[in-house]
């Protein structure tokens, strides 16, 4: 990356506990959840996570493009899909927060809804574990896929394929049977419609910038009976953004996203069983470049 890319780096931020006066409900990987009453605070941290694991040190600025995106996302597809999103303005927290310099540009006040316990995970392409799936079996969460199909190849029309939620660990696979078992039936079919239309509005947008969205996850709650977009949206922790300029079949596209870290701890010598080695500042300045380029070609803004 050339040095016009680079951008200077905000204090990384590694938890907000401490900055905001409200009851922590959850502590994620990456995002902290307090509770305002009739109000969500979601703040978004720069932890970073690889193979299950929260990494050290965190990743400057990694959380400010995040929520920027998802704000910038929910704001373009809510007439296709109503989310969760009151604001994103820290200076009307007052006093909830301590420092709200630290904390501007990575909050969200959400409207509370009951989530639907599924990952909506919607492939246009075959790659990553739906590639694996493939290979082994010809289909992916159920779904029989011709035969003679290549890694990263773009399907004939995107494919629904819901895994069910886990807190901890992986999520879990399933077929569409199954998620209507757990849900509803009629949940499940309104699920699968709302995010393939969601998938095809954001595929449509990134390719006009020169992006491929390979696949992507959303998360659903329902509020007063009605279904709404939660969590986030189109961030490279969601989403496969590949860039049309390093797209081919048959060998594993370096994803604009935290790729560089998973390249350093797959060729160190670390088990992925014990606590993982500290990154080198070269990888997390990388990463933090690549989060930020992400955002500058999707929002075409700094």
């Amino acid at each position: 990356m050339g040095e016009a890319a680079k951008l200077p780096h905000t204090e990384a931020l590694s938890t907000a506990e401490g900055l905001v006066n409200a009851p922590l409900l959850h502590k994620g990987k990456v995002r902290e959840l307090y509770d305002l009453g009739e109000h969500l605070l979601i703040v978004v941290t720069d932890r970073i996570s690889a193979f299950d694991y929260v990494l050290d040190p965190p990743v400057p600025d990694k959380g400010r493009v995040l929520n920027g995106l998802s704000a910038y996302w929910f704001e373009r597809t809510e007439s296709i899909q109503p989310n969760h999103v009151v604001h994103t303005d820290v200076s009307l927290l007052g006093d909830l927060v301590k420092e709200p310099g630290k904390l501007a540009g990575r909050i969200m006040v959400c409207r509370k809804a009951k989530r639907v316990d599924i990952e909506c995970v919607v492939r246009g392409y075959i790659t990553g574990g739906g590639w694996r799936q493939y290979v082994s079996t010809g289909e992916v969460n159920g779904i029989k896929l011709p035969e003679g199909l290549r890694k990263n190849g773009k399907l004939e029309e995107p494919i629904f394929t819901p895994a069910g939620k886990n807190d901890v660990g992986h999520d879990e696979d399933i077929p569409f049977d199954e998620m209507a078992r757990r849900v509803g039936r009629e949940l499940a079919e309104e699920l699968r419609e709302r995010s393939l239309r969601l998938y095809e509005a954001g595929r449509e947008y990134c390719a006009e910038r020169g992006i491929i969205l390979a696949d992507c996850k959303f998360e659903f709650g329902v509020l007063d009976g009605e279904v709404i977009l939660i969590d986030e949206l189109f961030t490279p922790d969601s989403s496969r953004f590949w860039a049309e300029e390093k797209y081919a079949l048959d060998i594993e596209i370096d994803s604009m996203d935290k790729e560089p870290v998973r390249t350093y701890l797959s060729g160190s010598d670390w088990d992925k069983n014990s606590p993982p080695p500290r990154l080198p500042d070269s990888v997390v300045e990388e990463t933090s470049n690549r989060y930020q380029e992400i955002y500058r070609r999707l929002t075409e803004k700094r």
